[in-house]
């Protein structure tokens, strides 16, 4: 099995702070897929904001993530219950779930050993729906400035990032894709303060050691740290049902 990968539990107070959270109408369209509001499982649960929205669907919520930091700043509900775990061997009971979700996290995993997992634990016909954003956009100036900066940076992202940049169509996903109705994005309307805070959240930001370029780049895209800049995240993901209904 696929070693062990943990890039945040020492970034997980800047990723409560900072990172930005999926549509509720995205992750409602995905709910509703479900064959009844049982249970659902969140892997790589992180701070928990993708959980919180299952909560409010399904009876039971668990949720899971390798890093017990992460879990420690997540929010808490009576019905979410959090456990450390990696994605690929759970402590969950055959046929438990009748949704699997994981959001912006799948491309850590060891994905076969968790497919196998995943159909174990989850009920005949149910959903797995894991998903994630790309590169943040915004005005042209913005795009050309952003795209510059992330070159920058590539000699510090791990090779997992490549499925991210690809939106998940260069992974193995033995099933049927599910096609939602319309395009999402994570639209945010940030300072320059946030926007920095998210950068330096970065795992590849983290790496660098000297001459960290957040600041630089800050400097050439605004005028001010108060200034609003409306940027937005495209969502993508691989959704389907997986065995018998």
């Amino acid at each position: 099995m696929k070693k062990k990968i943990d890039r945040f539990s020492t970034a997980a107070n800047l990723y409560l702070k900072y990172r930005p959270v999926f549509p509720k109408k995205f992750l409602t369209e995905i709910c509703n897929l479900a064959n009844g509001y049982g249970n659902a499982l969140d892997v790589g649960a992180g701070n928990g904001q993708v959980a919180m929205v299952l909560s409010t669907f399904f009876k039971n919520v668990e949720a899971i993530d390798i890093s017990k930091e992460q879990l420690n700043n997540a929010v808490k509900k009576s019905n979410i219950h959090y456990r450390v775990s990696r994605a690929e061997q759970t402590p969950f009971s055959s046929h438990q779930f009748n949704i699997i979700t994981v959001g912006q996290a799948f491309h850590w995993f060891d994905f076969n050993a968790f497919y196998k997992e995943a159909a174990r634990i989850i009920k005949p016909g149910g959903i797995l729906a894991i998903f994630g954003y790309g590169l943040i956009e915004g005005t042209p100036f913005f795009n050309q400035k952003i795209k510059a900066f992330y070159q920058k940076t590539e000699p510090y992202w791990d090779p997992e990032r490549t499925y991210i940049d690809d939106h998940y169509k260069n992974i193995d996903f033995p099933f049927t894709d599910i096609a939602l109705s319309k395009p999402y994005y994570i639209e945010v309307n940030w300072t320059a303060a946030q926007l920095k805070g998210y950068l330096n959240s970065w795992s590849a930001i983290k790496k660098i050691k000297k001459d960290n370029p957040v600041d630089a780049f800050i400097k050439e895209i605004t005028t001010a740290p108060t200034e609003k800049l409306t940027l937005k995240f495209p969502v993508f993901y691989r959704i389907a049902r997986i065995g018998q209904q």
